[in-house]
């Protein structure tokens, strides 16, 4: 088969991909993750409401299922998952998420510490009164674009006519390709305000604009305690906001006092409550108090009140700022106020936003009132033709009557067309050959009813016609005149405010970083005790005591140490990891323990554990090294002294391991045993002392093949033993012999 050479496109690989790759971001970011600054909606946000609209889900009509709502958007506008659409529609109903619900749900849409809603097909929802007055309320007066949807069955808008900047007032948060917005919510009466100094002084800054916007409100309410930051943060648009919860101080029965949470930060929502609880539990297992005698979390429909009770004695200070210093409690809300602007994504300050939104609001407020201008005119026209057939309405009916078509009678009225239309006098003819209606008001005539001639009927068209006269004037001063298109929105911002409008719920203030000095608890001699499988815990000296024989039988590692010094696991891979003691669970003989993966760096999967010991017992000695391929050394144990979680502890080759790491320095002689069955039994001070990034010297000489698979310190007076070939088998039976010579094979 033939190609024709020019139907071939040759490029370079990385150029489609890279530009495939950039209309993804783009389409991801403008399309779906990020809003637009001019209505502060995404499109799933938008096409739902308006979706309702179409729908009639009005604020004063019955409630309608989700599950209708949902399917109807995906059908029309949103070609995306059902789950993508209800989660929106959730959200925008949720009063402990927005500055001001949109949608009013019947149901179960969920609460605030997490619970999700019940399913779209149990729930109904319909929209808010806000909603539909201040998002919605002008559509049918060609005040924003209609575009095509998806597969261009339908118009949907391109953004809605909001008039107030939701974008400030609902927040926004989402997560679009190489880039996330985070923008908090604010009070709704605080935002007009500013608009209104905006369009009263367009050269207004941020720090005048925070005159009447002092940041931030969230539902939650809580505090903000880092005011002086937040002109930086509303300049550049990012920041980091520090919001703490409200604490309240109630007095109990006996003297006792409780610590009442009755707010918490916006951050703390959902799962995170449940996570605060936990947290606190953690703080009194491990000690870290001793003032909370109980958690009980008491919050319901009304709000969050999370009860911690306190000890007589209870230092309240020092426990707020552990709370404080801990847990969610305080927290940071990161501020990233990115939204799609002029059809591409932007970073905006306090003062773009509000500008944006502003030109938008002119700009709807002229369509608006050019639309309203236009009916006017008609109107008009259409009235001062029915006033003017009024005074002529005995000649208009003669030309009725002599007419044989309703055509003939409309080019007599439009154009004074006489011709076949039987008239009862020559001057009535002149006459209506002079008649000169527009075709708008010749169709009205014709359509007019009788009872219209009434005198009353005359004399309130006359009414309509001064006021229609009256409203075009109106309106050609709002379009013409700048102030006075300034009045009418103000005006418009004046009434959003008062009927809308509530009291701020975030405290703005300035507040020191908690400082809180923990205090080092008192050194106990406790039982460390590490079981086969990694699992550690300690245990009190007593408890070991009461359960000396099970705990030596049961367990690999058993050794005493205080509770405020840090544990060495030495591993095959040649590293050291430290574990702080205090970190290890206090617990009971028969308590399971923690594997030693959560409390350091160590890989169970990856390497084994050889030796565990106090660092306090390891820097006092000196400790006995040996790999695979038969190397040996004895490194001085102050050299593992660290501030580190791990270090390497030896220097092995990349096919080498360690297979021993003991305490020397109360043993003088090592033996060693082969995979093949060799044993080699030396003096310990054949081996040379070495740094820690030593390799070592040959310990043993062995066969191709062989391996060292275990060596062992022994006491020159006291017998070893040790499992060999499922018998017992003493190494001081092995004949003393020269560090680097071959070992023997015992007897049979």
């Amino acid at each position: 088969m033939e190609t024709r050479e020019d139907n071939i496109i040759r490029t370079d690989y990385s150029e489609v991909m890279q530009k495939s790759y950039i209309d993804y971001a783009m389409s991801v970011i403008v399309s779906r993750a990020l809003p637009d600054v001019r209505d502060g909606l995404k499109p799933v946000q938008r096409r739902t409401l308006y979706d309702m609209y179409e729908l009639g889900i009005r604020y004063d009509h019955p409630y309608r299922k989700c599950a209708r709502i949902v399917g109807d958007t995906m059908g029309k506008y949103h070609p995306h998952g059902d789950s993508s659409i209800y989660e929106a529609l959730v959200v925008m109903a949720q009063d402990f998420k927005k500055g001001k619900t949109l949608v009013d749900g019947h149901g179960n849409f969920g609460s605030i510490e997490g619970d999700g809603a019940a399913a779209m097909r149990y729930t109904e929802a319909r929209l808010e009164k806000l909603t539909q007055e201040v998002f919605l309320s002008d559509l049918d007066k060609n005040v924003v674009d209609f575009l095509p949807n998806f597969d261009e069955t339908e118009k949907e808008p391109e953004v809605l006519p909001v008039r107030i900047p939701n974008l400030l007032v609902n927040g926004a948060d989402g997560i679009a390709v190489g880039m996330a917005t985070s923008i908090p919510t604010h009070n709704l009466g605080e935002v007009v305000d500013a608009v209104k100094a905006y369009i009263k002084d367009n050269d207004i800054s941020v720090k005048g604009l925070m005159r009447y916007l002092k940041g931030p409100d969230f539902p939650t309410g809580g505090l903000i305690v880092n005011k002086d930051e937040l002109l930086s943060i509303y300049e550049s648009g990012t920041g980091k906001l520090r919001l703490r919860g409200k604490v309240e101080i109630e007095k109990n029965k006996g003297g006792r006092k409780s610590l009442v949470i009755t707010e918490i930060p916006y951050t703390m929502l959902g799962a995170n409550i449940a996570k605060f609880l936990n947290d606190v539990a953690g703080l009194i297992e491990s000690r870290k108090t001793t003032d909370i005698v109980d958690i009980s979390n008491q919050s319901s429909k009304e709000g969050i009140r999370i009860v911690l009770e306190l000890k007589k004695d209870a230092d309240i200070d020092r426990l707020t700022a552990l709370l404080y210093k801990k847990t969610r409690l305080e927290d940071t809300f990161g501020v990233n106020m990115l939204a799609v602007a002029d059809g591409r994504p932007e970073t905006l300050s306090l003062r773009s936003i509000i500008e944006h939104h502003t030109d938008f609001l002119f700009d709807i407020t002229t369509r608006k009132y050019q639309t309203l201008l236009a009916k006017e005119q008609e109107k008009k026209e259409i009235q001062e033709g029915l006033v003017k057939a009024c005074d002529v309405i005995d000649l208009i009916i003669e030309i009725l009557r002599g007419a044989r078509s309703r055509e003939q009678v409309k080019e007599c009225l439009v154009d004074g067309k006489t011709e076949g239309i039987r008239f009862k006098s020559k001057a009535s003819e002149k006459a209506a050959a002079k008649l000169r209606f527009t075709p708008r008001q010749a169709a009205a005539i014709l359509e007019m009813r009788l009872y219209r001639l009434i005198g009353l009927e005359i004399e309130a068209l006359m009414a309509e016609y001064e006021q229609t006269l009256a409203n075009i004037a109106s309106y050609e001063d709002i379009l013409n005149n700048y102030d006075s298109m300034c009045a009418v929105i103000i005006k418009d911002l004046d009434r959003i405010k008062r009927e809308y409008g509530t009291a701020r719920r975030t405290v703005i203030e300035n507040a020191e970083e908690v400082v809180y000095e923990e205090k080092k608890p008192e050194a106990v001699e406790a039982c460390f005790l590490m079981d086969r499988f990694g699992y550690m815990k300690l245990i009190d000296k007593t408890a070991y005591e009461r359960n000396k024989e099970a705990a030596d039988a049961e367990y690999r590692t058993v050794f005493s140490c205080m509770s405020n010094e840090k544990i060495c696991l030495f591993t095959d891979a040649s590293r050291m990891h430290l574990v702080k003691a205090e970190d290890i669970p206090l617990g009971r003989f028969r308590d399971k323990g923690i594997p030693a993966d959560n409390l350091s760096n160590y890989d169970s999967t990856s390497e084994r554990i050889l030796m565990v010991a106090p660092l306090s017992a390891v820097e006092k000695d000196k400790l006995l090294f040996v790999t695979e391929q038969g190397l040996c050394k004895i490194t001085a144990g102050e050299e593992f002294v660290s501030s580190k979680r791990t270090i390497a502890s030896s220097r092995t080759a990349e096919d080498d391991r360690l297979v021993f790491v003991g305490l020397s320095d109360a043993m003088d002689q090592v033996a060693l045993q082969s995979t093949g069955g060799y044993f080699l039994r030396f003096l310990k001070n054949e081996i040379p002392d070495l740094k820690k990034s030593a390799m070592g010297v040959k310990s043993m000489k062995l066969k191709p093949g062989d391996k060292i698979e275990n060596a062992y310190l022994l006491a020159s007076r006291t017998e070893c033993t040790i499992t060999y070939r499922d018998k017992p088998f003493s190494l001081n039976r092995i004949k003393l012999a020269k560090r680097g010579t071959a070992g023997t094979k015992p007897r049979a």
